[in-house]
């Protein structure tokens, strides 16, 4: 009899506490449930199916098999060549390279490969560069083995910010640039509302990390703004006849945030 009211003594209990969690557990769900988001709904965005291929909503400037997204920075036909492996490979002395599309906001994925033939040295050895709206410089340059001022190797802000670490692969070797690019906001009257900030990883590794760009790339002096539209274009710079041999792009393409 005994061993009969101790089971069911356990039993309610048993019972009394599962209700009891049971209940606790509907009070937490609904305590989450007011922090619970469901709208609005991402898009659905299809990665590429390579690592460093086009996602479904990119814009694709270049891949390959023509220049119809590009131009001379001031207009007309771009003088760069296609080579036979799909680069896009500057031909000195021909002028830079803009897309026909402006842009603002956007991320931007970029290959480029310096020439395995070594020619000059500092800053004439491979050198390049990607401007967003036509004003703000990522530099471009072998900086492999390669010294020069450290605020314009690969990898830097031009003149303005360093980067972290030197990722830079061996003249010859693909390389690329992950790219998140915030654009600046003005003023009606021309004033700076807010700088443009700068992410970058070269080779998939962080150089800049949401930097402030101080403004205009400039090679003598200070670097100070100038109004731009909300959007323009991104140039490819040709550094001109310089010595140093000439360097290709690849795989470009862009979306817009």
């Amino acid at each position: 009899m005994k061993t009969k009211l101790l089971l069911l003594t356990a039993t309610l209990v048993f019972a009394i506490t599962t209700k009891a969690q049971n209940r606790n557990q509907d009070s937490l769900q609904k305590e989450s449930a007011k922090t619970e988001l469901w709208e609005p709904v991402p898009k659905m965005v299809t990665p590429g199916t390579n690592v460093g291929e086009a996602p479904s909503d990119a814009i694709v400037i270049f891949y390959g098999k023509n220049v119809d997204q590009l131009q001379k920075e001031n207009g007309g036909a771009v003088g760069w060549k296609i080579d036979d492996d799909g680069a896009l490979t500057v031909v000195k002395g021909s002028g830079n390279v803009a897309t026909k599309q402006k842009f603002g906001n956007c991320q931007l994925h970029i290959e480029w490969r310096q020439p395995s033939t070594i020619a000059g040295s500092s800053q004439t050895r491979g050198n390049s560069g990607i401007f967003f709206m036509g004003k703000y410089e990522l530099q471009v340059l072998d900086s492999y083995n390669n010294p020069t001022y450290v605020n314009g190797q690969a990898g830097s802000i031009y003149k303005q910010h360093i980067p972290l670490v030197n990722a830079s692969r061996k003249p010859g070797e693909w390389q690329t640039y992950d790219v998140i690019f915030t654009a600046p906001k003005f003023n009606a009257d021309g004033s700076l509302q807010s700088p443009a900030r700068i992410t970058v990883l070269h080779n998939g590794i962080l150089v800049q990390n949401n930097v402030e760009i101080k403004g205009n790339t400039e090679w003598i002096g200070q670097p100070k703004y100038t109004k731009v539209g909300d959007k323009e274009p991104i140039v490819l710079q040709d550094h001109g006849r310089d010595g140093g041999q000439p360097m290709s792009y690849r795989n470009i393409w862009i979306r817009e945030l």
